[in-house]
């Protein structure tokens, strides 16, 4: 069934219902630097967002959010601005008489920083915590209604408070009660341009966050406008994929107004992947008409682990170039592509016409990363008709099942798309990271910009390299810090001599 949000406009652009679904991007620049910003704000747009978001992370970054958006205003663009806001309620509250949108995180708004600890609450306890938030919000909530200055509700799993994860865990459940919680302190303010997100870095959290979220407002009888979109996606192939599949899998549901593909780059690289993403699940005109079934998560009573084949002249091959005994059948004719399934197991064979590699990686992604994210699909079978042809099949069938973690055959990396909080070359990092740890396979590592994404957004890592300050790494087992305070120079090393003498221990024992 298809999610009918309710209509919120952002500035002059209408966003939700039956108005296409709308591309934003985010700034990397120091908020203080006007013209760095100013400037970054405009190839964003110029590349065709509909939005752009800038950090104000403290009182000084708000108030220039002013300058910004003049700036802007001379120059004749007139796109909304969104302010991300973490952990400072001042500075929301300047911000919200300036952008057209803000963004906060309930987990941290009003709340301390996760301390990761279980603290109990009593039924009064936890409602009195309610009704602390409540006050605190209810300035905000005045200058957004005077100004008409919408809000985004954005969860982030691994940003809870401890009073959510004391109760629900670090969960999809959490993560939508969060939101839930915050939607009623609003309502209960008669407030409602309101737009919510459910972000993770594990595709399988956010689309089960997202559904839970979406079917608890139905069931309350709202339904405000979703931003979708896949944390610490990485970059490249990976990132690109990544995000393709969290993201493709909720559109075609019909789920997702507003969308933001969050890679390792220069912002404006993500305008392109969105579009792509939008034309592969919706068309051209952004809203998809008839979305599918929504397919539920499939419990393996064995390891999962998808084959990926090779399709020549009829004949379908393994990995290894034996011909291998598959019965075929067409299994959804409703479906833009074709699946193939024998009695036992569903193989995917799509058929593409692409001579863009980049293109490729995004629209398997979109279409078909929902099938390996739920489990539901066995094998697949790339076949093109274009230019990308052999091995570069192949190697795009290994990304996706990477990306969608339903087969991992080498590292995973996750790195956040930084923004005006990271005081580093995160982009730099992350390659320095990947060069040296490489030849490794199995393991999940993290490159974060700052604090707000590391440690609690890299959870399910098994290392993280998180700036600390300027030219300065923290590093993590886990969550747990194991270096502080590293120079950026030798940080990648002593990441690499860590995870060594963790993989050398484990083999001697």
């Amino acid at each position: 069934m298809k999610y009918f949000s309710s209509t919120v406009l952002i500035g002059s652009v209408p966003l939700g219902g039956d108005h296409p679904v709308r591309i934003q991007s985010m700034t990397n620049t120091d908020t203080l630097d006007t013209r760095a910003t100013v400037e970054q704000c405009i190839r964003i747009i110029e590349a065709g967002a509909d939005f752009v978001r800038i950090t104000a992370q403290g009182v000084k970054e708000a108030e220039n959010l002013a300058n910004i958006k003049s700036e802007l205003r001379k120059a004749r663009f007139y796109t909304p601005l969104i302010a991300d806001i973490h952990f400072n309620p001042a500075a929301a509250e300047i911000a919200a008489g300036t952008v057209e949108k803000i963004r906060i995180n309930p987990g941290n708004y009003v709340d301390k920083r996760a301390t990761f600890t279980k603290v109990e609450f009593s039924e009064k306890e936890y409602g009195e915590e309610l009704e602390r938030i409540h006050s605190r919000l209810i300035p905000l909530i005045r200058i957004c209604t005077a100004n008409k200055t919408a809000v985004r509700i954005g969860v982030n799993h691994g940003s809870l408070s401890d009073r959510i994860m004391t109760r629900y865990g670090n969960t999809p459940e959490g993560m939508a009660v969060s939101a839930m919680e915050f939607i009623r302190i609003f309502r209960a303010e008669n407030f409602h341009s309101l737009v919510l997100s459910m972000k993770s870095s594990d595709t399988a959290v956010m689309i089960k966050a997202t559904r839970l979220l979406a079917d608890m407002m139905t069931a309350d009888g709202f339904s405000y406008p979703l931003h979708l979109g896949v944390t610490e996606a990485g970059e490249g192939e990976d990132g690109r994929m990544r995000s393709a599949a969290g993201i493709g899998a909720l559109l075609s549901e019909g789920i997702g107004d507003t969308i933001r593909v969050s890679l390792s780059e220069n912002p404006e690289n993500e305008i392109p992947v969105a579009k792509e993403i939008l034309r592969a699940i919706a068309g051209s005109d952004g809203r998809i008409k008839e979305p599918f079934e929504r397919l539920e998560f499939k419990n393996h009573l064995k390891p999962y682990n998808p084959e990926v084949y090779n399709f020549e002249n009829g004949e379908f091959f393994d990995e290894n170039g034996n011909v291998t005994n598959v019965t075929i059948s067409t299994f959804n004719a409703h479906e833009k592509f074709v699946i193939r399934k024998n009695t036992d197991n569903l193989i995917l064979n799509p058929v593409f016409n692409e001579n863009d590699p980049e293109k490729l990686a995004i629209d398997l992604g979109s279409i078909l990363g929902k099938y390996f994210i739920t489990k539901q699909a066995d094998g697949i079978c790339i076949t093109n008709k274009g230019a990308v042809r052999g091995e570069k099949l192949r190697e795009l069938a290994f990304s996706l099942l990477q990306s969608t973690e339903a087969r991992i055959t080498r590292v995973t990396y996750l790195s956040c798309p930084t923004c005006g909080r990271t005081k580093f070359n995160l982009q730099k990092a992350v390659k320095e990271v990947k060069q040296i740890t490489g030849h490794l396979s199995g393991i999940r590592i993290a490159i974060m910009g700052c604090i707000v994404n590391g440690p609690g957004e890299m959870a399910g890592s098994d290392y993280g390299y998180v700036g600390a300050s300027p030219g300065k790494v923290h590093i993590y087992r886990g969550m747990e810090p194991v270096l502080k305070n590293v120079p950026q120079e030798e940080a990648a090393k002593e990441l690499l001599r860590i995870i060594e003498e963790d993989l050398n221990k484990t083999s001697s024992e």
